[in-house]
Order: structure tokens, then C-alpha cells, then sequence
């Protein structure tokens, strides 16, 4: 096994730091360094997917034909890496990275000449509408029910923990089509123009203030069965194909060097309990330490992935799922302990928050206490907190593993 880069493979990766040093406004850096969450500002998100689209590389995991790059896993990988490295605002993953496989997989030709050029644009803006108040882990117990009406379903239910729906045209969404003795059956694909009369957002206060979730209520929404996507009643098919890639894709480990290392330059400057900076505090420094460890054997294990040519969206992404996201929770715990005092202060208006902020009033002249990083702090660990739940529970990623890498 070589985990060093080939000569083509650092030649790319030029290429990528030039271009990302070129196009990364200091605005649009601010922007990626200053997130709050897994999602970025929605302005500079959908700026910089502009900029990406005008290069061809928005979407670099579609197939070519679709718009796509003709990369290596390695290329796809230092691509990823690089930009986090940077600073760059993350992109929304709703349609790029998710629904778009869907419909390259399942869509019919029209579908996919329809949807997947708006998405590279971001005219087409996705939502996705699995959850429900009573769908949570146990998503084939959703119950938003789609009737039959000649060439439409007509949907009536809910959908919660709805990721920017106030700012998507459409959602892609799960509905109960037929009710049968196993309920991963009769379950649809569909998609749904969020302009449609008789849809509803309710947007959802989240413990960081946050308005990025929401609640959508659907009342007797009629949709075309054109919008189907796959067969009807053979939706869970697609949502499973589609949860890998929820899962799998990116590189993790450098973001979070990047947070560790932000941690440790910030933790220098900060006071301990012996007055002394906190870094030279001996409990703080094992914590901090022990984290940057497992950082570095995550990116290892990311390498190793790629070394070996395993598919990121098989059993290998519930894996990488679980570490990096319970990594991620620990490094956000030592940060708010670094940020001391000043962390526990509410000041969104520092960061760069994934959705507007639920009645907050800027203090006068934006005055800010400490440094951004330590405004970020409190936020990215409330937020963090749901990185062992969303796309799968990590619970249910480790039966994952335990049945398709353990045989149990």
C-alpha cells in the first residue's frame, strides 16, 4: 500500500490550491471559516456553487456526461481536502451530492435533462423530506400519505427536521403510496414543486437559535406522477441507494485537523486555571491531544480507502460516518472548553450561521466579547450534536457494520 500522492496526483492537487487561491474571496473564506454547522450561509454557498459550475467542478462526482469530472478517487479526495484547507463555504448536499445521484440512476431522460442542469446552476434547490414526527431512525414508518388520482398523487402529512425549505423550489420526498404487511413496501419516490398550493413551512427554533430546520405540512398537494422517481411503491429502493451517498463521499479528516488546529492556536493564548496558557494545562492538553491523534488516524483510514479502491458509499461509509462525526462532537466539547467565559456568550452576529438567527437583537456598533472563534464555539457544539443522528444513526451504522463487515 503507497499513501503517497503520485506525480499526476500532486500536480492536481497545484492545480486545485491555484485555483482555490484565485476564486476564494477573503468574503467568501470568512463565510467557511466562520459556519456554525454542516451548512453554510445560504448566499455564500450558492456564490461560490457559481464560481465552482463556471470552472465545471460543482458537481465533480457525476457522471461526466451529466456534467461531471472524469477524476480518480485519489483526485476527488485531494479536491475535497484542499477546499476545506482553504476555507471554502460548504455547498448545500441536497441535490448535488444526493437526489442528483437518484435521478441519474432512476430518473427517466427527461427527468434528468430537466433537473440535473438546474441543480449544477442552483436554479433547482432541493430539500429533503424523509422525517416525520413519528419517522425518525425508523424511516419506513413514515406515514405521509400519496392517493391515487389518475395522472397525480395527491400528498397529505408532514415532514420535520426539513433542511432550508424556506429557501428550495422543490423537495425530494418519501410517501406512503400502499400499506402493506412489510412497511418498507409501498413506499414512493417523489418529487415536489414546493410552489405547489397547500404546502406549509414552519420554521424551527434549533438550541443554537438557528432557523435552518423546519416543519412542512403538506394538505391535499397534488403532484404529477411524472415526478416519480423509479417505480411507485418501490420508493425505499431509491432512498436506500440515496443514503449512501448521504453518508459517504467527502473527506473528513481535514476539516477537523483544521478545527483541532484552531483549538490548539487558540488554547495558546487563552489563560488556564494556573493562570498559565491553557494549552500547558496538563488535563486540557491530553484531551486536545488525544483528539489530534485520532484526527490523523481517521485521515489514515481515509487514505487507506482510497489506497485500496474501496467504494466510500459502501459499508466503508457507515464507518467513517460513526468516527467522524463523534470525533467532531468531541473537538467542538474541547473547544468550548477552550473558548472559557466568552463562550458561553450569545453572539451569533460573529458567525456565519447556516440560517437566519430566531429573535436576536445585534448589540450596538456589533459589538462582539472575545474573538469570532469563541462566538463560534457554543454554536458548532449545539449544532454538532445531531452529527451522531442525521443520515442514519450512528447506532444503526455500527448494525450496519455489524452485519455486512462481521457477518452477525
Amino acid at each position: 500500500m503507497d499513501l503517497a500522492w503520485s506525480a499526476d496526483d500532486a500536480a492536481f492537487r497545484d492545480e486545485v490550491v491555484a485555483f482555490l487561491d484565485e476564486k476564494l474571496t477573503p468574503e467568501l473564506r470568512q463565510s467557511g471559516r466562520l459556519m456554525t454547522s454542516v451548512y453554510s450561509d445560504h448566499e455564500a454557498s450558492m456564490e461560490w456553487q457559481r464560481i465552482l459550475h463556471e470552472r465545471g467542478w460543482a458537481a465533480p462526482a457525476w457522471p461526466v456526461e451529466h456534467g461531471g469530472c472524469d477524476w480518480s478517487l485519489t483526485q476527488h479526495y485531494i479536491f475535497s481536502r484542499e477546499s476545506v484547507l482553504a476555507g471554502a463555504p460548504s455547498l448545500s448536499p441536497m441535490g448535488i451530492r444526493m437526489v442528483a445521484h437518484a435521478i441519474v440512476a432512476f430518473g427517466t431522460r427527461e427527468q434528468k435533462d430537466y433537473f440535473l442542469p438546474g441543480i449544477l446552476t442552483g436554479d433547482v434547490f432541493f430539500c429533503q423530506g424523509y422525517s416525520e414526527p413519528e419517522a425518525g431512525s425508523d424511516l419506513a414508518s413514515l406515514s405521509m400519505s400519496a392517493v391515487d388520482d389518475g395522472d397525480h398523487l395527491i400528498c397529505t402529512g408532514s415532514k420535520i427536521w426539513t433542511t432550508h425549505a424556506t429557501e428550495a423550489n422543490w423537495m425530494f420526498c418519501l410517501v406512503r403510496t400502499t400499506r402493506t404487511d412489510r412497511k418498507q413496501q409501498g413506499i414512493t419516490f417523489l418529487l415536489i414543486d414546493m410552489t405547489t398550493p397547500g404546502i406549509e413551512i414552519r420554521p424551527l427554533v434549533m438550541s443554537s437559535g438557528e432557523e435552518v430546520q423546519n416543519q412542512v405540512f403538506f394538505d391535499q398537494v397534488r403532484v404529477p406522477k411524472s415526478n416519480v422517481i423509479g417505480k411507485i411503491d418501490d420508493g425505499w429502493t431509491v432512498a436506500k441507494y440515496l443514503l449512501l451517498f448521504e453518508r459517504g463521499g467527502g473527506a473528513a479528516a481535514p476539516a477537523l485537523q483544521v478545527m483541532a488546529e484552531s483549538v490548539a492556536d487558540a488554547a495558546a493564548q487563552q489563560p488556564g486555571p494556573n493562570g498559565r496558557p491553557l494549552i500547558e494545562d496538563p488535563a486540557f492538553a491530553a484531551k486536545l491531544a488525544e483528539a489530534r491523534i485520532r484526527t490523523k488516524v481517521l485521515e489514515i483510514l481515509e487514505f487507506r480507502t482510497l489506497s485500496a479502491g474501496v467504494d466510500v458509499n459502501g459499508a466503508a461509509s457507515s464507518m467513517l460516518k460513526v468516527l467522524a462525526t463523534e470525533l467532531s462532537q468531541r473537538i467542538t466539547e474541547i473547544a468550548l472548553e477552550a473558548a472559557g467565559p466568552r463562550g458561553r456568550v450569545y453572539q451569533p452576529h460573529a458567525t456565519a450561521p447556516g440560517g437566519p438567527i430566531a429573535d436576536f437583537v445585534v448589540p450596538e456598533g456589533g459589538y462582539v466579547s472575545g474573538q469570532p472563534w469563541q462566538a463560534v464555539a457554543p454554536l458548532r457544539y449545539l449544532n454538532d450534536r445531531a452529527g451522531s443522528i442525521y443520515a442514519g444513526s450512528n447506532e444503526i451504522q455500527r448494525n450496519i457494520l455489524a452485519k455486512a463487515a462481521l457477518g452477525l
